[in-house]
């Protein structure tokens, strides 16, 4: 467990004003997100059966909550990491064509999870895919859709202000594209989180590109798991954060593996196992659309644009006792 006490904290809200505001900002951002990026709304599981292969690995070490049913007592469920795969296999079962996506609200458990002011075991998100063309599958149409979503965030910012114009946190006005390896070459004594810190405390905000394989160094940037993301063709959404002057990671994407990347993933991460697994099985046989595709913390986002100090202030989670208590000492009101 590990806290950030800002310096003479206020929240500006009260919780009930909070609450509301929360409310406005998820329903108001949902549709226009979809809007921009030409997104339906679909309803998605909470919970997936483990043979599908279907739940996200996340880094590979977290364990998902299991449970077997008293009626299908012979499989077990998954408690979903995310919905990374089941939207690629969903894009492909309701027929969407190029240019055309899904969205949907994501919850999800990790019990794994360290949890700090950004962290909690419990996540929501809006998980959206999106289907591309084989000759999409480039840096430019990654880079294009993250200047979509920036626009979308940077237009609820000024809504969030016409509404609570006491309360909002003002965002950066421009975005800016860097790699892992660009990171590493500038800061090679620093480690990749402290990397993130500075860029973009220098820039702002910054999509990081390229995480899940290795640097010059041998080293990884960070974990993605091998079999969603292609790992040349992916990134994160970073905007500096100020009331507690750090980092904060919004948006997960990426274009997705094809046959040839998804094989060669597996390969580096020792996993080639997952190949018998029937979505992997689609990949591979060419049966799944190509699609670029990523998860928008909604909760996260609620705490950028209202400058909260804590992501249990905009969502109701499970906390340490001390966390509470001294998150309540500071006029951190958790949830």
């Amino acid at each position: 467990m590990h806290l950030i006490i800002p310096t003479a904290y206020d929240p500006k809200l009260s919780v009930r004003q909070t609450q509301e505001a929360i409310r406005y900002i998820r329903e108001t951002f949902q549709d226009e997100f979809g809007q921009q990026l030409n997104l339906s709304r679909v309803s998605a599981p909470m919970m997936v059966d483990r043979a599908t292969g279907l739940n996200d690995n996340l880094n590979g070490i977290e364990a998902p909550v299991s449970f077997t049913m008293k009626d299908m007592p012979n499989k077990t469920m998954e408690i979903v990491h995310s919905l990374a795969k089941w939207k690629r296999n969903a894009l492909g079962r309701f027929d969407f064509q190029p240019g055309e996506g899904l969205y949907t609200n994501m919850n999800a458990i990790r019990k794994d999870e360290d949890l700090d002011n950004f962290h909690s075991i419990y996540v929501d998100q809006w998980d959206w895919e999106k289907v591309i063309t084989k000759e999409q599958r480039t840096l430019d149409t990654l880079q294009q859709t993250v200047k979509q979503i920036f626009k979308v965030i940077k237009h609820m910012e000024h809504e969030v202000w016409y509404k609570y114009p006491t309360a909002v946190h003002h965002l950066p006005d421009e975005l800016h594209f860097v790699t892992t390896q660009e990171l590493e070459d500038r800061w090679p004594d620093k480690t990749p989180m402290e990397r993130e810190d500075l860029i973009a405390q220098e820039l702002g905000c910054v999509f990081l590109m390229q995480i899940g394989g290795a640097l010059k160094s041998g080293k990884r940037h960070d974990g993605r798991a091998p079999d969603y993301d292609d790992w040349s063709l992916n990134g994160d959404l970073i905007f500096w954060y100020e009331p507690l002057n750090c980092k904060l990671e919004i948006s997960s994407m990426g274009i997705r593996v094809d046959e040839v990347a998804m094989a060669k993933q597996l390969k580096i991460a020792g996993a080639e196992d997952r190949l018998h697994l029937p979505f992997h099985q689609k990949i591979m046989n060419g049966e799944l659309p190509y699609s670029i595709g990523g998860g928008i913390g909604q909760s996260r986002l609620c705490m950028l644009l209202l400058g909260k100090a804590h992501v249990g202030e905009v969502q109701a989670s499970v906390w340490p006792q001390e966390m509470r208590a001294e998150c309540a000492a500071h006029d951190i009101h958790i949830l």
